[in-house]
């Protein structure tokens, strides 16, 4: 049985086919337009999928989409009743796109299935937006039974929920409802300190170690009042998205000392302690939503999705304290994961066909669900542009790797199936070395063209993680923050009260100072054979020549625009930027030996800093 899973029209649109319960395919739409974000239907990525499943054109028996979008208007349209005529700007700029295409997705679809040569599937269903996210987390996870949390901006209703999943069902037990949000106060404060909502949430987290949080009392005396179950209420005085087109409003300024960072302007101290105040907010109500979680359902095992599941520095701390025996986060945590987790609901929740978890393994494949490209295919790419290369044996190539990080050269790889989800997991990554003091500067500055207090991630060897790392062991999917080790950390020699960003930026703080944060912590993905054994290799060979089995791994991706996908999207990247080695699955090429790139404009002129 076909069915295919579509997430759509909000942002970050995706497909996923699922045969028999099996995930077969998942992409979101922006790798293939190029178009960072991009919520339109998912017309590429929908047909990725279906290729890439042999669907034969009557073989799609079932459409399912990530949330109800009627049910959805129906808030809308509510909310603009309540705070009429304060909203009259948005209500116009909204209900057209609704009435013109949000609320036909159904027809849009089988229009473009049918385009696509399909005939009209057997089915189409639409599942509630958390139902998606609790089963996009649930179902996959190693877990035969769990509690499950899902927290994000908003669906149709609901911004938080509690759930349990036992076998093949799943259920919300409470649910916290629209306009109280903690994915919506998040991006409130990312939209305040100058950065853009629903990309750059990540920043916001990033920026956080470098503040103090001062203004964690003005928050909660101000803006949220906090439950002990984690329940909360928002003041919606202070915020603008209700009726305006904006996260905040002047009250929010006034309480925070001025208006909003201006995006192109610098970053002060103001901003750094906002982002560090309203993260140990979130954290805060974080710890309290898991441990009611944990007293309501008596699960050992924890599943997570929504995009506020994507704050691995929360979900660190919340795996080391212990409330949960164990955490699995659907790697694809946002609203793009949600056409997974849509099939599933219906394979498994409404089908009721059976599920079997061993409480080890998961079910989404390394995350490793997109497009690949055959090696002809590649060669072709190469020899008509007249691009010069080397071709190698795997292992000649992840010797070769090895040897130019170690030279401290900058690798772009694009191997296998592209990731599903927002981080690069070592088969659309950039590597580096993990040892150098000056890589996490060259690497924003030179290579991502990013802000230069972002930090990196590594990559380290599973079975050496416990050597560098204090307490996670084990993070394939890039989504766990953990503290360095002690002994490899080096203290600080300056005065944070004087010290400009940049000099806290440059300052070794450990023995692996590329990733390593301010505040001594990595978000880490642990590398093992079954699921990368490519990856896997070519650290063992960095081992064998350093002695050391840690790299920075950063998305293969330059500020704005989306990781890459094809072998000529890496190419383009690769010209672009400070990266001196390609490699295109088994093919290597080196920059100097390149022709010549030509610009027709300064593209980096068109990425605004979001």
């Amino acid at each position: 049985m076909n069915i295919l899973g579509i997430s759509a029209l909000y942002h970050d649109s995706a497909a996923c086919l699922i045969r028999d319960g099996e995930i077969i395919a998942a992409a979101q739409e922006e790798r293939f337009s190029r178009r960072k974000g991009d919520a339109r239907l998912p017309r590429h990525a929908i047909g990725y999928c279906l290729e890439a499943g042999e669907v034969g054109k009557s073989d799609l028996d079932l459409v399912v989409f990530y949330d109800k979008p009627l049910t959805k208007l129906t808030r809308l349209l509510s909310t603009y009743t309540q705070v009429a005529p304060r909203g009259l700007k948005s209500f116009l700029m909204a209900i057209p796109v609704w009435l013109k295409e949000k609320g036909w997705v159904a027809y849009e679809i089988e229009r473009h299935l049918a385009g696509l040569g399909y005939d009209r599937p057997k089915d189409f269903q639409l599942a509630e937006h958390h139902h998606s996210h609790a089963a996009s987390a649930f179902f996959p996870s190693p877990y035969e039974e769990a509690a499950i949390i899902t927290v994000d901006g908003v669906g149709e209703w609901t911004t938080t929920a509690i759930g349990v999943g036992e076998g093949n069902q799943m259920r919300l037990l409470f649910e916290h409802k629209f306009p109280h949000s903690l994915g919506m106060l998040y991006s409130a404060f990312t939209y305040f300190t100058g950065f853009r909502v629903n990309s750059g949430e990540y920043k916001l987290m990033g920026l956080a170690p470098y503040g103090e949080p001062t203004y964690v009392d003005q928050i909660k005396e101000n803006l949220i009042s906090i439950r002990e179950d984690g329940s909360f209420r928002l003041n919606l005085d202070y915020f603008g998205y209700l009726d305006g087109l904006t996260m905040t409003n002047d009250r929010f300024g006034d309480l925070f000392g001025g208006p909003r960072r201006h995006p192109e302007a610098d970053i002060t101290q103001r901003e750094m302690d906002l982002a560090r105040s309203i993260q140990t907010v979130t954290e805060e109500i974080m710890m309290k939503i898991a441990r009611y979680a944990r007293a309501v359902t008596g699960k050992r095992y924890l599943c997570m999705a929504g995009g506020v599941a994507l704050n691995c520095v929360s979900n660190g701390k919340l795996l080391r304290s212990g409330i949960f025996d164990d955490i699995w986060i659907q790697p694809a945590a946002g609203d793009a994961g949600g056409a997974q987790g849509a099939a599933l609901y219906s394979w498994y929740h409404i089908l009721k066909n059976p599920r079997k978890a061993d409480n080890k393994h998961d079910f989404v494949r390394g995350s490793q669900l997109g497009p690949s490209f055959p090696r002809d295919q590649i060669r072709t790419f190469l020899d008509e542009n007249n691009l010069p290369y080397e071709e190698l044996e795997i292992p000649d190539r992840n010797r070769r790797i090895a040897e130019a990080i170690v030279d401290e050269k900058v690798i772009g790889l694009c191997q296998g199936r592209m990731e599903f989800g927002p981080r690069a997991l070592g088969n659309r990554s950039i590597l580096a070395d993990a040892r150098s003091p000056k890589m996490q500067s060259f690497l924003n500055l030179a290579t991502k063209f990013r802000e230069s207090f972002r930090p990196f991630a590594p990559i380290v060897l599973e079975e050496d993680a416990h050597e560098y790392f204090e307490a996670i062991t084990k993070s394939p999917y890039m989504l766990m923050v953990d503290q360095v080790r002690p002994e490899r950390c080096i203290k600080s020699s300056l005065d944070r009260s004087a010290a400009d960003m940049r000099e806290w930026v440059n300052e070794p703080r450990s023995d692996v100072p590329a990733i390593t944060h301010v505040d001594y912590s990595a978000r880490i993905q642990t590398v093992d054979e079954e699921r990368s054994p490519d990856l896997y290799d070519i650290l063992k060979q960095f081992k064998g020549l350093t002695g050391s089995s840690v790299l920075v791994n950063t998305s293969f991706n330059v500020r704005s625009e989306p990781i890459v996908c094809t072998p000529e999207d890496a190419y383009v990247c690769f010209m672009r930027t400070g990266i001196d080695m390609l490699i295109l699955d088994n093919f290597v090429l080196l920059k100097p030996e390149q022709p010549e790139w030509q610009e027709e404009e300064d593209w980096r002129e068109n990425f605004a800093i979001d």
